[in-house]
Order: C-alpha cells, then structure tokens, then sequence
C-alpha cells in the first residue's frame, strides 16, 4: 500500500507544476526525435543552458513571438543542456525565476558527437541553437546561433507558410 501511495504521489507531482516551478522532463535524443516525428503542428526546439547568457537572452523573445502565433499552433520547446546535477531542481528553479512558459526538457546525454547530429548533422554542439520544424509542409531549419527577435519573426512566418 505504501509503494502505491508514492508511486501515485509521484505521477500527481510529476503531471502538474508545483506552484511556479515547471515541471522538467527528462529526454533521451530519441525521446526527442520521437516527439518531433510525432509533431502535427509547427515546433520549435531550442537548445539551452542555465548558465549561457546569450541563451537565456533569447529565450524571452522566442515565448513572445510564438505566444503571437499561437493560432497557428506554434510550440516551444526549450531542451536544457545543463549538467546532470541540475537536474530536475536548478533546472526548474531557474525556468520558474525566468517565468519561462514552454514544455521544458533536460536532454539526459552526455556525448554531443552521438546527439547532435541526430539533431542536424552540421550542428557543433554551440549554444544556443534552435530548430524549426513544421512536418505538413516540411519545413525543417537549423540555428547554430542566437537569434535576434526580428530572426525569429521570420523564422517562424516562414515555418508557417504554405509550401509551394
């Protein structure tokens, strides 16, 4: 009976935030591709750190322009690339501190040479970067760089538009 509570207790905790801290999943790469192969409406995956200050310059940007596309079905997806000790805790902490609004992962991998080309085969491992994937049109573009909010306008008009 005591394994049933906290097992339930755990998929309670794990289903909703707790107050303003987000809840923080924890992704393989191929959770990741899974969740992109999946996808049936415009995605942004962008990639992250608590500690890259260009990172989390951006990031306000990108929740404002996708919150204006949201008719669109425009989602955000920040994949933390932080170490794995901050994980859940700093992870979520600092989203919630940031008000980041978006589904949130840690990409539980530790090689870069295994994961990042399964991302995009010219990704370095710099960040941030981003990708832009809307799978009707097939649409598929990759950032290895911070973007400027005017970038990302673009970016997502373009991830959005019909394909000719």
């Amino acid at each position: 009976m005591k394994n049933l509570l906290a097992i339930l207790s755990f998929i309670l905790l794990a289903s909703h935030k707790v107050a303003d801290t987000p809840v923080i999943l924890k992704w393989k790469v191929t959770d990741l591709e899974s969740y992109i192969a999946k996808a049936d409406h415009p995605l942004i995956i962008n990639f992250w750190a608590t500690f890259c200050v260009p990172c989390n310059k951006e990031i306000p940007y990108f929740q404002s322009t996708v919150e204006k596309y949201k008719q669109q079905g425009v989602e955000l997806v920040l994949v933390s690339l932080d170490l794995p000790d901050y994980y859940p805790a700093r992870i979520a902490s600092f989203a919630g501190k940031n008000g980041y609004q978006a589904t949130i992962a840690w990409l539980d991998e530790t090689d870069a040479d295994y994961f990042c080309p399964r991302v995009d085969k010219r990704w370095s491992g710099g960040i941030p970067s981003s990708l832009f994937i809307n799978n009707k049109t097939h649409f598929r573009r990759f950032y290895d760089r911070q973007l400027t909010e005017p970038q990302v306008s673009l970016a997502i008009k373009e991830m959005i538009a019909p394909s000719l």
